[in-house]
């Protein structure tokens, strides 16, 4: 079970299950839009699952998986996010008793092969491959809720080579943290240790062997991985 520090503390938290959002930011969802086509905006969230195994920590190397000696994907592309760490268990937790449930955030990087998940959305098969494989989660130390004044109104960015690709503000998220935690408890249940990826902002970029990619969040800290 992987587990992750606390910031300036000596305590770590074991990791359960890793909920994912996705289309959580418009501008993100205008990314893959058709031109002639407005975007389409979900009416509730989108949720998919990655694996504790996808866990990768600061310093790290994401890396495609191979396949009988050959890589399974050509386009690994970045998503910074926000990432929620829930502190105690809950079941159809209620919008006004959400933010009782949170124990603090991380800076997450919800890595992406994108060809792949081309490919499954075109065949309406799931993400799994695409979202879940080894390395595909990063995420850096966690900062106590009590440490963060808003959580919703944070600026959000991704360096590559120290070029800024994603830059935005989690006041721009669709779904707030409140709601989603009532929305996952109601459906599947929280546990302590679980977690939850809130989205990524416009600025997905592919990632190339030997690149630096450093995420950061005001206030909560920087998560800065390497390209294998």
């Amino acid at each position: 079970m992987p587990s992750l520090k606390v910031k300036n503390s000596g305590e770590t938290v074991n990791l359960q299950n890793i909920f994912c959002v996705g289309k959580n930011y418009v501008d993100h969802i205008k990314e893959f839009d058709v031109p002639e086509k407005a975007a389409e905006i979900p009416k509730e969230p989108v949720i998919f699952l990655k694996p504790t195994s996808a866990v990768l920590t600061d310093g790290g190397k994401v890396k495609i998986p191979e396949l009988d000696g050959k890589k399974i994907s050509d386009n690994l592309q970045n998503e910074v996010e926000l990432v929620i760490v829930i502190g105690k268990d809950g079941i159809d937790v209620s919008e006004d008793n959400a933010m009782e449930h949170v124990y603090g955030y991380t800076v997450g990087i919800d890595f992406t092969l994108r060809d792949i998940q081309a490919e499954e959305k075109k065949k309406g098969l799931p993400w799994t491959t695409a979202k879940g494989f080894l390395t595909s989660a990063g995420l850096s130390e966690i900062v106590k809720k009590e440490k963060i004044d808003d959580p919703e109104t944070l600026n959000i960015s991704l360096k590559i080579n120290g070029e800024i690709k994603q830059n935005a503000n989690t006041s721009l998220m669709i779904f707030k943290i409140r709601y989603i935690i009532r929305y996952l408890s109601s459906i599947f249940g929280l546990k302590q240790g679980d977690i939850i990826f809130m989205g990524t902002p416009a600025g997905i970029t592919k990632l190339n062997p030997g690149d630096i990619v450093e995420a950061e969040i005001e206030s909560i800290g920087k998560l800065i991985v390497n390209v294998a």
